[in-house]
C-alpha cells in the first residue's frame, strides 16, 4: 500500500522511515486496528493545524502509527501495553537510525497516549497523539475538526467494527496482565469483558497497606 495519502489538501509525511513504519503496522495489526492508527494521525494533524501548533509532523505520524504495538502478539511484554508499545517503537526507530532525542519524544507520546491530564500538558507531539487517539476512541474534541475532514478520513480508513475490536484487544491484555490494569481504564474493560477476572481495587490496596492507619 502506498503510504502517501492526501485528505483536504494535507499529505502524509513521505520519508523512508514513515514508509517502513506503515509496513510494520500493516504486518502486525488487523485492518480494523490499522485503520485506527491512521485515523489517529489524521485527527492529530487536523487538531494541530486548527490550534496553530508547531510540531514535528514525522514524529507525530510515527507515534500515531506505532502507538498500539503493545496490543499485538509480537510486541506485548510484561508492562502496561502503552509502555510495551513505546519500548517496541523506540527499538524500531533507533535501529532505523532515528535520533535518540526524537525516539524519546515518540516514546513519551506512545507511553502517555492514554494519560489524560498529563499528555495534553506535554510537548505538542505528545499532546497531539493523545488527542488524536481520543477523537477516534471516544469522540473527544471532535467538534474542533471540520465534519467533511472526518467523513473523508472515514472513507479512507473505515471503522470496520472498531469499538468491539478495540475492547476485545484491551480485554485480552487485562486477562493476561491484570496487574497492569490496576487504577486504569483497562480495569473497566477487564471487569466488563473477562468473566471472573479479579483486578484489585485501589481502595483495597490502600486498606491493606502494611501500616496501622
Amino acid at each position: 500500500m502506498n503510504s502517501l495519502v492526501t485528505v483536504g489538501g494535507i499529505t502524509t509525511p513521505d520519508t523512508q522511515l514513515a514508509r517502513k513504519a506503515v509496513s510494520l503496522v500493516h504486518r502486525v495489526h488487523s485492518e480494523t486496528m490499522m485503520n485506527h492508527l491512521h485515523r489517529t494521525w489524521w485527527f492529530s494533524e487536523f487538531l494541530g493545524r486548527k490550534r496553530g501548533l508547531k510540531y514535528d509532523r514525522e514524529a507525530v505520524y510515527l507515534a500515531s502509527l506505532l502507538h498500539d504495538l503493545g496490543l499485538t502478539d509480537e510486541y506485548a511484554a510484561d508492562n502496561r501495553f502503552e509502555v510495551d508499545g513505546a519500548d517496541a517503537a523506540s527499538r524500531f526507530l533507533i535501529a532505523e537510525g532515528y535520533s535518540d532525542s526524537k525516539a524519546q519524544l515518540v516514546w513519551d507520546a506512545i507511553a502517555l497516549h492514554s494519560s489524560a491530564g498529563i499528555a495534553d500538558r506535554r510537548e505538542s507531539e505528545v499532546a497531539l497523539v493523545h488527542m488524536g487517539a481520543h477523537v477516534d476512541v471516544m469522540g473527544l474534541r471532535i467538534d474542533e475538526i471540520t465534519p467533511g475532514l472526518i467523513d473523508d478520513t472515514l472513507v479512507l480508513y473505515p471503522r470496520l467494527g472498531f469499538k468491539t475490536a478495540f475492547q476485545e484487544a484491551l480485554a485480552e491484555i487485562a486477562r493476561k496482565k491484570p496487574h497492569t490494569a490496576i487504577g486504569t481504564g483497562l480495569a473497566d474493560i477487564g471487569r466488563r469483558h473477562v468473566h471472573g477476572l479479579e483486578i484489585p481495587d485501589v481502595c483495597d490496596l490502600l486498606d491493606h497497606a502494611p501500616f496501622e492507619s
